[in-house]
C-alpha cells in the first residue's frame, strides 16, 4: 500500500497558529523539529518522565475533502491540526503496523480522534463525521528528512 505527503504542518506551541512548510526533521522518539509535540518530548526527556506516542499525527486528505464538501464550507487543511496530510493510504490500516515515508520509519500507534477543541475551532459537525477518519498518531522509530510529495509505503 502506498500514498504520497499532500501537506506537511507545524505548530510551535499547543493550540498555537499554524505553519505549513515543504520540508521537516522528524526526529526518532520525539517528533518534528520546530514542532509542539518535539519540543514537548525534549522536557519531558529532561525531566525523566516518559513521553506520549504523539510524535507525529496524519490524516487523509480524501476524508478532509468529504468533510469539506458535506458542509460547503472553505477550510485551510491546516486548521484540521494535523501534522500531515497524505492520500492515496488507508491511514486506519497503519495501527499497530510499521510504514516509511521516504526514509523515516514510523509505527501506527491509534487512530487520532478529533476532540471537543477541534470541533469548536473548526466546526462543530468534526466530532460526529471525522470519528474513525480523523486521523492517525504515529512514532519515529527512524529518523530523517521528509517533504510534500514523499512516498509513504506500508
Amino acid at each position: 500500500m502506498t500514498g504520497k505527503i499532500e501537506r506537511i504542518y507545524i505548530a510551535s506551541e499547543s493550540r498555537g497558529a499554524i505553519k505549513q512548510l515543504m520540508s521537516v526533521t522528524l526526529e526518532a522518539g520525539k517528533g518534528i523539529i520546530g514542532d509542539r509535540y518535539h519540543s514537548k518530548a525534549e522536557k519531558l526527556i529532561a525531566a525523566g518522565k516518559r513521553i506520549p506516542d504523539n510524535h507525529l499525527t496524519l490524516i487523509a486528505k480524501e476524508e478532509l475533502d468529504k468533510f469539506l464538501s458535506k458542509h460547503d464550507v472553505t477550510i485551510d487543511y491546516g486548521d484540521f491540526r494535523r501534522s500531515i496530510i497524505t492520500s492515496g493510504i488507508d491511514l486506519n490500516a497503519l495501527v499497530g503496523k510499521k510504514f516509511s515515508i521516504a526514509d523515516v520509519i514510523c509505527m501506527g500507534v491509534q487512530l487520532c480522534e478529533p476532540c471537543a477543541f477541534l470541533a469548536a475551532s473548526v466546526h462543530n459537525a468534526l466530532l460526529p463525521d471525522l470519528v474513525h477518519k480523523g486521523g492517525l498518531r504515529a512514532i519515529i522509530v527512524s529518523g530523517g528528512n521528509i517533504q510534500t510529495g514523499d512516498e509513504i509505503r506500508s
